[in-house]
């Protein structure tokens, strides 16, 4: 047996920054966990290709709180356009169970 979780990706020029809105939404109970990866990105930005290091984070969280997550994490961020992304997950329903109390 399943249940839908939701996974909102971001990606922040640090480590410092990606703690930072993890704790900021953790506490505010937008979230139930922040995953942090370090990456290398290479993306079109104002007409030219640029490429750097990064922080990705993968956020859990219930569908019910991907806008409200996502604009807290907007308000947070220091890029100008924070590249916010979110897609459902398939959980078992201890995860699911787990995920739901944090949040809510």
């Amino acid at each position: 047996m399943t249940a839908t979780i939701a996974i909102v990706q971001v990606t922040c020029p640090d480590r410092d920054t990606a703690e930072s809105i993890a704790r900021t939404l953790l506490a505010e109970r937008l979230i139930a966990c922040a995953n942090i990866l370090d990456c290398r990105s290479v993306y079109r930005w104002q007409g030219a290709i640029e490429q750097g290091d990064e922080v990705a984070m993968q956020l859990k969280t219930l569908p019910a709180r991907i806008d409200a997550a996502a604009a807290r994490i907007a308000a947070l961020h220091p890029y100008d356009l924070a590249a916010i992304e979110h897609w459902p997950a398939t959980a078992t329903p201890a995860v699911a169970a787990w995920v739901a109390e944090a949040v809510l």
